[in-house]
Parts: structure tokens; sequence; C-alpha cells
């Protein structure tokens, strides 16, 4: 019994408010050990490990401190760090975002965090499927997320989304400054 236990914790454990936005490519869930006075540097790894465990090649940190990224080059997961705070202008965040999402998209499953599942994080997920047209209406985006989340969005999320089309589309070039 006691190897048969070693072996369940040697897989993790499942994150936080873990989510799957498009099956077995993208996924989205809070800071891997918790947030804020929350977070636990055991469970930071255990999750880790999970994440490793179901085929995660890459963590997408939108945290505005660069936290955790030591821990998830420690454990072979490659990381990018695309801070995105509350006073951070989304569409100039966003369009970069969503483009190197959209890259990373083609060769390798992706989890992106924040702090915590919120509206913001929300928001940024229904805002990709609108924006790379998976989803056609904003609306309906984010009735899709809220039923993937299992909560309603609020307005900092529902903003995001109402802000994709004026953002660059997939292979067109941004707008000129000053146009």
């Amino acid at each position: 019994m006691t190897a048969n236990l070693r072996g369940r914790w040697a897989a993790g454990i499942k994150p936080r408010y873990f989510t799957w936005v498009i099956k077995d490519k993208l996924a989205a869930c809070e800071r891997p050990g918790g947030h804020a006075r929350n977070h636990r540097k055991v469970r930071r790894r255990e999750e880790i490990l999970w994440l490793k465990a179901q085929g995660f090649n890459r963590v997408v940190s939108l945290l505005p401190s660069p936290h955790n990224l030591y821990a998830y080059e420690e454990e072979g997961l490659s990381w990018s760090h695309v801070p995105f705070a509350s006073h951070d202008d989304p569409s100039v965040v966003l369009p970069d975002l969503y483009g190197q999402l959209r890259a990373w998209l083609r060769d390798e499953r992706v989890v992106v965090h924040q702090e915590e599942v919120n509206d913001r994080l929300m928001g940024v997920v229904a805002g990709y499927l609108h924006w790379c047209g998976l989803v056609p209406e904003g609306a309906q985006a984010i009735a899709i997320v809220e039923r993937l989340f299992g909560r309603q969005m609020g307005s900092d999320g529902r903003e995001l989304v109402t802000l994709v089309p004026g953002l660059p589309k997939p292979g067109q070039p941004a707008p000129a400054a000053g146009a």
C-alpha cells in the first residue's frame, strides 16, 4: 500500500479551480501553490508535478511579479511571464498575449494562471476564444467561459471581452500609432 500511495502522490495534485478551456490544449487555474498568504511551497511543487504528469509543456503566468517562475524551471516546465496587472492597458497586453498563445497552442499544451481565478482571468480566456475566432460573438464567449468555470463573470472580465473587436486579429498588422 505504501508504494501505491507514493505512486499516487508522485503524480501530484490538481491545481485549484483547474479548468479546461480548449480540451487537451489550453487550461486555466489559480496560481500553483495557492494565492497570496495561502501560498504553500509544498503544494506548489505537487501542483506543478500534476501539470507535468498531464502533459503540459508551458505555464503562462499573468502575475504582475515574477513569483514562481523559478519553480517551473526547476521542474523542467517551460514558462512565459506576461504581466497583466489591474493598472496595465489591456489594449497593449492582450494582442501580444493572444498572439503568443496562438503560437504556443500549435505545438504545446498550455496552462494560464493569475493569482486566483477571477473575473480578469475569465475575461482573458473568453477574449482569447473570441479573438482567435473559435467563438464568433463576445457574449457567446462570456457564456461559454461562465459555464466552463461554473461562475458568473463580472464587469472586469466582460470589459476585456468588449475590447476584442478593436484588437489586431491573427495575421493582421497592429494599427499605426495615431490611426
